[in-house]
């Protein structure tokens, strides 16, 4: 049964990277148009790029409480790990509409580039999100009486509930199940979902296979380029051998169908690439930063490519940070700042900071509660937002209360999530388009929230 099951994954995925042939690729590649038709054909471009911090950020020292109130109760429950209130003067966050209770909030001192970008208008503050099934309370919790994300504060488990609503194993993520869904508005679907980042479930779709490149650029099949050992007929030999179709079985051909598509969309893709318009935009030497570089041009490039939507992903690990948390963090929050200040210049520059919206995501927030040197799993964290079709200088959801009597507070300073992932993919789902017919196809659990649209966005973007 394991082999049949792992045989028809093999076929569909290979499918959404072959041109349609036989009666397996055929059929398959049909169905997937006839879900793709009940999307509209967008007539402008769109992306999402998804910054995933690996391992769990530390989220109580990325966006510290910095009234006096909230910043006690703060210091009390992280002790030695606390961020010093003086040192936070020149990232606090000054919204345009004010947190109630006089709630003020500044980023970690690392971050300072993102205080750039809030200042400017073009970043908004998630606070307390997390992965849910439905909106829980704490007596729910406690009771276990309404179904909870499965194996929770498991790193593996909830960087695939965070990607795709489901724990490890999970097949297709909402990144890619929205590019199913625009795939057929792309004239190459083969660059809807691209990762710089390896393989990640975000952007795997039920039709739409991803895209993977190096900081470099695409992955070039070795000894298919110019010459082979000094030949340029050695080459053309080997690149025919490997993508030929004349294999006795199904599978055989199948995979030269897919071998070939790759070959193609390599050139394609380093054409596009050289003739699209150079993004001077300087950015710093880091690899999130590469990454994001690469999404840049990508993104350049994005009419060669005959792209109208598109979905990203690039990350960072390192995050969890059980001990030496204030050696550490430190360093990876300023990669994270100024990589995505450069990018956000580079979307200004290529004049589309209106149509591109990065956002933070990580496995899961961690605990408030120091462990000695670092803090443990959690579950809530805060996240941010880029770009300016953002509403600007924004904070969205609700400010958790800390302390031992919170009811945002599961154990150790551990937040209950007060806003779900779901709601937040829904929110970036239909600002990329998704009608509200297809919402449920991208987030399956989005009707059991009344709020569907978390109102990231500005009228009209």
């Amino acid at each position: 049964m394991t082999s049949n099951n792992s045989r028809r994954e093999f076929i569909k995925r290979a499918s959404a990277l072959s041109v349609v042939g036989s009666a397996v690729p055929w059929a398959l590649n049909l169905a997937a148009i006839g879900e793709a038709a009940a999307q509209s054909a967008p007539t402008d471009y769109k992306a999402l790029v998804c910054i995933f911090l690996y391992g769990g950020n530390d989220h109580g020292n990325t966006l510290v409480p910095y009234d006096q109130s909230t910043y006690a109760k703060y210091l009390l429950m992280r002790g030695g790990l606390a961020t010093n209130r003086t040192d936070l003067e020149g990232t606090l966050l000054s919204p345009d509409i004010m947190l109630p209770d006089s709630r003020q909030y500044a980023l970690s001192p690392a971050l300072l580039p993102l205080r750039r970008v809030f200042d400017a208008g073009r970043m908004g503050v998630l606070l307390n999100v997390g992965p849910l099934i439905q909106p829980t309370d704490l007596p729910q919790f406690t009771t276990r009486s309404v179904p909870l994300p499965p194996k929770l504060f498991s790193h593996n488990d909830q960087q695939s509930v965070w990607q795709a609503s489901n724990p490890e194993g999970a097949s297709s993520g909402w990144g890619g199940r929205m590019g199913d869904l625009f795939a057929a508005g792309n004239s190459q679907a083969t660059f809807t979902a691209v990762s710089v980042s390896g393989n990640a479930v975000y952007l795997s779709g039920n039709s739409t296979a991803q895209y993977q490149l190096s900081t470099s650029g695409s992955v070039s099949i070795n000894g298919i380029g110019n010459t082979l050992y000094g030949s340029s007929a050695a080459a053309q030999t080997l690149r025919e051998f490997i993508s030929s179709s004349a294999g006795s079985n199904n599978l055989e051909r199948e995979y030269a169908r897919v071998v070939k598509r790759s070959i193609d969309a390599n050139v394609s893709f380093t054409s596009a690439l050289g003739s699209a318009q150079t993004v001077n935009t300087v950015f710093p030497d880091s690899g999130l930063a590469a990454q994001l570089k690469m999404v840049a041009r990508m993104i350049a490039a994005r009419s060669s490519l005959g792209a109208k939507r598109q979905v990203f992903f690039v990350s960072l690990g390192g995050f969890d940070h059980h001990d030496n948390l204030l050696e550490l963090h430190p360093t990876l929050l300023g990669q994270v700042g100024s990589a995505m200040e450069a990018f956000d210049k580079a979307m200004i520059e290529l004049n589309l900071s209106n149509q591109v919206t990065a956002f933070t995501a990580s496995d899961f927030g961690r605990t408030m509660r120091s462990n000695g040197d670092g803090s443990d799993h959690g579950w809530g964290s805060y996240h941010f937002v880029t770009g300016g079709a953002i509403k600007e200088r924004s904070f969205f959801g609700k400010a958790p209360t800390l302390g031992a009597e919170s009811r945002d507070d599961v154990g150790q300073g551990r937040m209950l999530p007060t806003m779900a992932v779901d709601q937040l993919a829904a929110t970036l789902a239909t600002w990329m388009g998704v009608s509200p017919t297809n919402l449920v196809d991208v987030v399956p659990n989005i009707n059991s929230y009344s709020t569907k649209d978390l109102g990231l966005f500005r009228a009209g973007t």
